[in-house]
């Protein structure tokens, strides 16, 4: 491996660190940042090579992304290959990921709050419960309000 490959793959990780923090793992942002160095779409077989990561592992992250709307697989006429591209911004992907994180924890914490309600007798502890619980509904809110700015 060339020296100047060797860096193409440590700037593709620190990519993926900045990414990591948004909550990407790091074999989905070195495969965003192979597809925004590139500007056009990608083999699996050359994100593989450009990220380090096997065949397998870059399947499955892509097959994610795509859940989440960030990437599109699809194939060529005539090419048994399956190439990935970018969908819409890396901003929009973000947003999104970090609206759903937001809202399947709510979720899930409205949840036990609810089984804690049941079982919760002492008036301090309830106005605990009460007061979290708005400001989780609050949360709720904001996010919805969130989802809807354009970008």
């Amino acid at each position: 491996m060339s020296s100047q490959q060797e860096i193409e793959k440590k700037i593709y990780s620190i990519f993926a660190r900045a990414t990591s923090s948004l909550g990407y793992s790091e074999v989905h942002g070195r495969i965003l940042a192979s597809l925004l160095a590139e500007k056009r779409p990608l083999s699996l077989q050359e994100i593989s090579k450009k990220t380090n990561y096997s065949l397998g592992s870059i399947s499955l992250s892509i097959d994610f992304l795509e859940l989440l709307g960030v990437v599109r697989k699809f194939k060529k006429s005539g090419d048994r290959k399956i190439y990935v591209k970018l969908e819409g911004d890396l901003l929009s992907a973000l947003k999104k990921i970090v609206i759903l994180k937001i809202e399947r924890e709510v979720k899930e914490v409205m949840k036990e709050f609810e089984n804690y309600k049941n079982v919760v007798k002492e008036e301090k502890t309830k106005r605990i419960l009460n007061a979290l619980e708005n400001e989780l509904n609050k949360l709720q809110r904001y996010v919805e309000k969130l989802s809807k700015v354009k970008l």
